[in-house]
C-alpha cells in the first residue's frame, strides 16, 4: 500500500453558532513555540466583528430569558463534551504553549473542572448580590441582577485554554452573549472550542469566536454602539488604554484585571463583572402605622 496522506484539519471561526471562513478569506499561520507550522487560522475582517455583534444580539434576550438552572445545565454539558476530548485539547495546549503534555492535561482538567464551577454559580449568584432592601414606607424594594447584554472579550495572550475558559465562562454563566477575540498566537485551541459549543446545547450566538490580530478586531469592537461591555484581559498596556477610549463613546462596561494567576480559585468578581442591578418597588399591602391595609 502507499503512505496515506495527512489529512489537515481546516479552522474556522465560529459565529452565529456556524463555521464561517473570513470574510475576506485571509488566512495566517500558525505555529508551535519552535516555529513548526500547525495549522493556518482565519484573519477576521472587521465585517467578520460586526456580523458576530448582530448574532451575539440576536441570541441574548433569549439566553439572557432563560432560567438560571438551564443555563447551569448547559455549562456542565459543555464540561461532559470537553471530558470526551481532553486527549485533543491536551495536545493543543501543548504545542501551542510549549509545555509538557502532562502540563498541558492538567491545564485542560483545570478548564472543564472551571466550566462546572460556573455552571454551578448560575442560579446562586442572585441570592450573593441582589436582595432586599429595607425602606421607610410600606414598600418591598428587592434588587436583581441582571445581565449587561453583548460582551467583548479579548482573551488572554498567554493561557490559550485555562484562561480563555476563565473568562468567556463568567460572561455567559449570567446572561450575556459574548464575541471572543481569540489569543492571537495561539487561537487553536479556542477554536476547536467552538466546535465543543457547538455540538453542545449552547444555542448558535451565544459564544461567537474570532482569530486574527487582536488590535485590528478589537477596535471596531470597543467602538460599535450594539456592545455593552468589553473585557480587556488579554489586550496589552497601550491597547487597552485606547480600546477604554473608544468604549467611553456609548459609556461601555470595561473589566481590565491586573496580572491573574489562572491556576487560582475564580471566585465570583468575573461573575459580577457583567451584571446590572434592577430595583423594583411593590406596595406590601399594609398602610400606615396601625396595619391597615386597602
Amino acid at each position: 500500500m502507499s503512505d496515506r496522506l495527512t489529512v489537515f484539519k481546516t479552522y474556522k471561526l465560529y459565529v452565529g453558532g456556524k463555521f464561517p471562513r473570513s470574510e475576506s478569506g485571509r488566512v495566517y499561520e500558525v505555529t508551535d513555540s519552535k516555529g513548526k507550522w500547525l495549522a493556518n487560522a482565519p484573519l477576521s475582517s472587521r465585517k467578520d466583528a460586526r456580523d458576530a455583534v448582530v448574532a451575539a444580539r440576536k441570541a441574548q434576550g433569549g439566553w439572557a430569558g432563560a432560567t438560571a438552572y438551564n443555563r447551569g445545565q448547559v455549562l456542565y454539558r459543555v464540561a461532559e463534551m470537553l471530558e470526551g476530548r481532553r486527549e485533543q485539547f491536551a495536545r493543543e495546549v501543548a504545542d501551542a504553549e510549549g509545555i509538557s503534555k502532562s502540563k498541558a492535561a492538567a491545564q485542560v482538567d483545570a478548564a472543564i473542572d472551571r466550566w462546572v464551577w460556573y455552571a454551578g454559580w448560575t442560579d446562586k449568584i442572585a441570592q450573593v448580590v441582589g436582595g432586599a432592601n429595607p425602606v421607610a414606607g410600606p414598600f418591598f424594594n428587592l434588587s436583581t441582577p441582571e445581565p449587561t447584554g453583548v460582551v467583548t472579550v479579548v482573551a488572554p495572550q498567554e493561557s490559550s485554554f485555562l484562561g480563555l475558559v476563565s473568562v468567556l465562562a463568567p460572561v455567559i454563566a449570567t446572561g450575556n452573549t459574548a464575541v471572543v477575540i481569540a489569543a492571537e498566537e495561539s487561537p487553536l485551541p479556542a477554536l476547536s472550542l467552538g466546535e465543543v459549543l457547538a455540538t453542545s446545547d449552547v444555542p448558535g450566538g451565544v459564544v461567537n469566536i474570532l482569530t486574527g490580530k487582536t488590535a485590528e478586531i478589537a477596535a471596531p469592537l470597543a467602538a460599535h454602539q450594539d456592545v455593552n461591555a468589553i473585557d480587556l484581559t488579554g489586550a496589552g498596556t497601550e491597547l487597552a488604554r485606547d480600546l477604554e477610549i473608544a468604549a467611553a463613546d456609548n459609556l461601555k462596561r470595561v473589566f481590565r484585571p491586573g496580572p491573574v494567576d489562572w491556576s487560582a480559585d475564580p471566585g465570583t468578581h468575573r461573575l459580577t463583572a457583567f451584571l446590572e442591578t434592577k430595583t423594583v418597588w411593590h406596595p406590601t399591602g399594609s398602610l400606615g402605622a396601625s396595619g391597615s391595609a386597602y
